[in-house]
């Protein structure tokens, strides 16, 4: 019998579903394995104090939060206990606001994370130097795992029980759960949502600027002659106020504006392009599947109630 013993972290505000969630999870996937023969058994503890807790496990895992500042400032005893499971040879996961947590230790090396697109900015904020890609809703680097939005803790959870105990188990799973257990990205589900919280207010008068005429022809010369800067200038502060180019920004808009009509209209995507300010659809849809990882009309089918 093949057992794995995993962590389950009930910290401060932590996600209450996504804890019992995913303990109930493990045991599913014991049933499963029992009813087919399958000699792998999960063994799943809710841990809620970290200090003088010695007992190594195979798998430690991060639930998202659901308020609070904790996974921002978690305590030393928590990180301390963290890198000691490490250490000793644990795998270390998260979901969502648990990628916060795994940040503060000393695990990552500078390898890529994911955690909710709507926490991307305050993670950059954060930990300026951490890789951050919210497009994927998994990322296993073999000894850390992170999963990216509220619900990914189903993900995150199905992913480990078909690494332990095989695919089929996962499937049997999804089907017992009626989940989909294809893959999927989190680019899907995400919004553009343009940062305007930074402190240069000339950048907030160019983003307001591209926010009413993002269907008009913008150049980079146009918004630097708007506020009285040099292109060079410019393109740097933008940057560093966005994360994004001007160019980039734009299209993200665009591509929004797009998503928002295909879901709440049945208007033909060509017409969808032009109102949104591409004079040629084929190229909108380039940006769009680059952006969303679907094309306009797996968008609509998915998401167009």
């Amino acid at each position: 019998m093949t057992t794995i013993t995993i962590a389950i972290c009930h910290y401060p505000s932590a996600l209450r579903s996504a804890i019992y969630g995913l303990d109930e999870l493990f045991m599913l996937a014991n049933r499963v394995c029992k009813e087919h023969n399958l000699r792998c058994q999960f063994v799943p503890t809710i841990i809620e104090t970290f200090e003088n807790h010695d007992e190594t496990y195979q798998i430690v895992i991060l639930p998202p939060s659901m308020s609070g500042d904790y996974y921002r400032h978690p305590n030393t005893e928590h990180i301390q206990w963290l890198n000691e499971q490490h250490r000793s040879g644990s795998k270390l996961a998260s979901a969502c606001a648990g990628s916060f947590i795994l940040a503060h230790t000393d695990t990552l090396q500078c390898r890529a994370v994911t955690t909710h697109w709507g926490l991307a900015d305050d993670f950059r904020h954060t930990f300026p130097n951490q890789p951050l890609d919210i497009d994927r809703i998994l990322i296993d680097h073999g000894d850390i795992v992170t999963a990216g939005g509220m619900m990914s803790w189903l993900d995150l959870g199905l992913d480990i029980i078909a690494k332990h105990a095989g695919e089929f188990v996962m499937r049997q799973l999804g089907k017992m759960l009626v989940v989909d257990t294809a893959p999927r990205e989190q680019r899907y589900y995400q919004q553009f949502i343009p940062l305007t919280t930074h402190n240069d207010h000339v950048i907030r008068q160019v983003q307001q600027h591209i926010n009413l005429h993002y269907s008009s022809s913008l150049t980079v010369t146009q918004l630097a002659s708007l506020v009285h800067l040099s292109e060079r200038s410019l393109l740097r502060r933008f940057r560093q106020a966005t994360h994004y180019s001007p160019n980039e920004y734009l299209q993200r808009l665009r591509i929004q504006k797009a998503c928002d009509l295909l879901e709440a209209s049945q208007y033909p995507f060509e017409h969808i392009a032009h109102l949104v300010g591409y004079q040629d659809s084929t190229a909108c849809r380039k940006t769009f599947i680059k952006i969303m990882g679907l094309t306009p009309r797996a968008f609509r089918q998915r998401f167009n109630g």
